[in-house]
């Protein structure tokens, strides 16, 4: 049988993977000597996960997280931290993405609450999920921008599209009224429809103080506190270097 016609096939249906692993059986006589059914099956557990892979690294691409290299099997949980791994584990199986709930992680400067958030980003990219990850005031400056250039509708639309954002560094600084209307827009659009992961140095028991608005205070309270996951960091800062 000739393989070009199927090969060239292959490629068009764009398994380019499954053609390539295909055309390498034929250098090993192990694989030779499978059934056919066993070789199908290598040949379509090699395009899976390849598009498993290449799924991954767009998503982990779209969201740039500002650790990349964060992951939940990096998380450690020192005594004086007081992070309960049931907890972790629990997040890392990304049962809070499908069901659209919020994760609070709040904790001194220093204590790691950027790495968990993008652990957990991270985690949610390898479920197949797209996550949107950006410092809270950086976000605030594009949102303004956008507003001057007329792309605020267009920003706002992927924001809300998006399985879980992940709002680093909240209340690092004073805000705006136009920020506090766009954080409560932003909230509003998520609200029980996707997943939104926000760390802080506040602990949250003060957002409502910190928002200073109260009518906007309780919507955005509301709609992030409420049945929220809250993981509260301690200790010293673990950017420190260790004494001897």
């Amino acid at each position: 049988m000739l393989r070009e016609p199927t090969i060239e096939k292959l490629y068009a249906m764009r398994l380019r993977i499954l053609a390539s692993t295909w055309l390498e059986q034929d250098k090993s006589p192990d694989v030779l000597a499978m059934t056919f059914d066993e070789r199908l099956a290598l040949l379509v557990d090699a395009e899976a996960l390849a598009r498993e892979n290449a799924r991954l690294t767009k998503n982990l691409k779209d969201a740039k997280l500002r650790l990349a290299d964060a992951c939940v099997e990096g998380i450690d949980f020192p005594r004086e931290r007081q992070l309960d791994k049931a907890v972790v584990r629990q997040l890392a199986t990304c049962r809070w993405v499908e069901e659209h709930q919020t994760v609070i992680v709040t904790g001194a400067t220093g204590t790691g609450k950027s790495y968990i958030a993008c652990a957990l980003a991270h985690q949610a990219c390898r479920k197949g999920f797209r996550v949107f990850y950006r410092r809270v005031p950086r976000l605030f400056d594009e949102l303004r921008l956008a507003r001057a250039d007329g792309t605020y509708a267009r920003l706002l639309a992927r924001i809300a599209r998006t399985d879980v954002l992940v709002l680093d560094d909240f209340a690092i600084g004073p805000l705006t009224e136009d920020a506090r209307r766009d954080l409560l827009k932003i909230l509003e659009d998520r609200y029980g429809l996707r997943s939104t992961l926000i760390t802080s140095q506040l602990k949250h028991e003060r957002w409502h103080d910190f928002l200073a608005d109260p009518t906007v205070a309780d919507a955005i309270c509301d709609r992030v506190l409420h049945a929220g996951h809250k993981i509260a960091l301690h200790g010293p800062s673990r950017r420190k270097p260790a004494k001897d």
